[in-house]
C-alpha cells in the first residue's frame, strides 16, 4: 500500500511539474501586450556572469505597448541591449542613455495564427508529459502486481490515477484555451 501512494504521489508531482512548466512557457509567449515576464530568461553579461535581466533593471510597463528597462548601474545598458537583441523576442530595445525603452509591435493576424500554433503545440507537448508520468506509474503498479499486491488494490489506484490523468489535462486544456483567448484578443 505503502508503495502504491507513493507512486500515485510521484506522478501526481511529476504531472504537477509539467503543468508548472506549460505555464512558464506559455508566459513567455507574448499576446501583443507588453509585460514585464517577457524579459524573464533573457541573461545579461554582468561582472563575468549571466544575470537574468530583473537582477540587474528595474522592467516596468508604463502603458500596455511600452516596456521599460531601468538598470541599477548606466554602465550595462549596452549590455542590456545587446542580449535583448539577441534573444529570440524580435524585439529593438532604444536607449537614451538613461534607460532602455521597448516599444512592442502590435501582432498582425498571421504572427497571432503563428503564435496559437504554437501555443497548441506547446499545451501538447504537456499532455505527453502526462501520459508518459501515468504510463510510469501504470508500469510501476504490474510490478507491484508481480510481487503480490491484490488486484482490487491496483485496480482502485489505477482509478485515482486515470482520474488525476483526467484533472492535470484539464488544467493543460484550460491554461492553452486561455493563452489562445489573450492572444487573438485585438
Amino acid at each position: 500500500m505503502e508503495d502504491i501512494n507513493f507512486y500515485l504521489d510521484h506522478t501526481d508531482e511529476m504531472m504537477n511539474n509539467a503543468v508548472d512548466h506549460l505555464n512558464n512557457v506559455l508566459t513567455k509567449i507574448r499576446a501583443g501586450k507588453a509585460m514585464p515576464n517577457m524579459l524573464d530568461g533573457i541573461m545579461v553579461e554582468y561582472y563575468g556572469s549571466p544575470t537574468p535581466i530583473n537582477q540587474v533593471a528595474s522592467v516596468n510597463t508604463p502603458d500596455a505597448k511600452t516596456l521599460m528597462i531601468k538598470p541599477w548601474e548606466k554602465t550595462i545598458i549596452p549590455d542590456i541591449e545587446r542580449a535583448i537583441i539577441n534573444s529570440d523576442l524580435g524585439l529593438n530595445p532604444q536607449n537614451d542613455g538613461e534607460q532602455i525603452i521597448i516599444n512592442i509591435p502590435a501582432l498582425t493576424e498571421e504572427r497571432r495564427l503563428d503564435l496559437v500554433k504554437q501555443v497548441r503545440h506547446e499545451g501538447e507537448n504537456g499532455k505527453i508529459s502526462i501520459r508518459n508520468a501515468r504510463h510510469d506509474c501504470q508500469h510501476n503498479f504490474k510490478q507491484l502486481q508481480k510481487d503480490g499486491v491484490s488486484e482490487d488494490m491496483i485496480k482502485i489506484s489505477e482509478d485515482k490515477l486515470n482520474k488525476m490523468t483526467e484533472t492535470h489535462t484539464s488544467k493543460v486544456e484550460e491554461l492553452v484555451k486561455k493563452k489562445e483567448e489573450e492572444i487573438m484578443t485585438v
